[in-house]
């Protein structure tokens, strides 16, 4: 797509709402220069214009088919993976509709603006909690039953864990923790635009509902490949553990 410079940020963001983010992570909040021209913008803040286009002309959604090839990894790559995915969320995605959300202006649509203001906090204090405990806690377990299915010398202290917890309570205690948006999603109507007259309100919904969809995708692979790769490890350490019993 071939991107004029004289046209205005509003307009640009009006046109792709993800051009929102790649202007941000340039250091240019749409919404403090909407009626200036991306040139104009860019000269303010001395950057080149030519790299800035070269970024929004990148933009595309992130492909979901992706996942399907982790299927194949060893699980310690699946859990890198979603370390990294985490660390995106935490670092990237939820500080930027943090901000987005913050500097949302009152005047427009007061209500909804209040109830996320409100609300988005409270989940992502939510979201973080859950990300750490999934870490320190399900996380070191399965890489505990892989160091001990590849050396078949079980730990003392992976014994132990074994003894408190499976992979299944694991599954049941995420499958609670699944839908984490869905009070956002009631206050947005489920992100419809209709009736919704502010650019910057439309952008947050945007980022809000692709959000989401990025969390679906990591559920799935959780879900869908990490805890039945984790199931087949904890049986397989569970047989170590039976064969050294039988020996002592």
């Amino acid at each position: 797509m071939n991107i004029h410079t004289h046209r205005r940020i509003a307009e640009l963001v009006d046109e792709n709402y993800a051009y929102a983010s790649v202007l941000y992570y340039f250091g240019i909040k749409f919404y403090d220069y909407d009626e200036k021209t991306l040139e104009q913008v860019c000269h303010e803040q001395g950057l080149d214009v030519h790299d800035v286009i070269q970024d929004l002309e990148a933009v595309y959604e992130q492909d979901e088919d992706q996942i399907v090839g982790l299927s194949a990894l060893p699980i310690d790559v699946i859990i890198a993976y979603l370390k990294h995915t985490h660390f995106q969320f935490i670092k990237e995605r939820l500080p930027y509709l943090s901000k987005l959300i913050h500097h949302l202006p009152t005047h427009q649509h007061p209500e909804i603006v209040e109830d996320l203001q409100f609300v988005f906090p409270l989940f992502v204090e939510e979201l973080i909690h859950h990300i750490y405990e999934e870490e320190d806690d399900f996380f070191s377990y399965v890489m505990g039953l892989q160091m001990a299915s590849k050396d078949g010398k079980p730990t003392s202290e992976l014994y132990l864990s074994m003894e408190k917890r499976s992979i299944q309570d694991f599954a049941i205690h995420h499958d609670m923790d699944d839908d984490e948006m869905e009070g956002i999603r009631q206050i947005t109507n489920g992100y419809a635009t209709d009736g919704i007259d502010s650019l910057h309100l439309r952008v947050v919904y945007a980022e809000l509902q692709k959000f989401e969809r990025d969390l679906c995708v990591h559920a799935s692979v959780e879900n869908e490949i990490l805890f039945p790769k984790a199931l087949m490890l904890e049986k397989q350490v569970q047989k170590i553990m039976r064969a050294k019993v039988r020996l002592n």
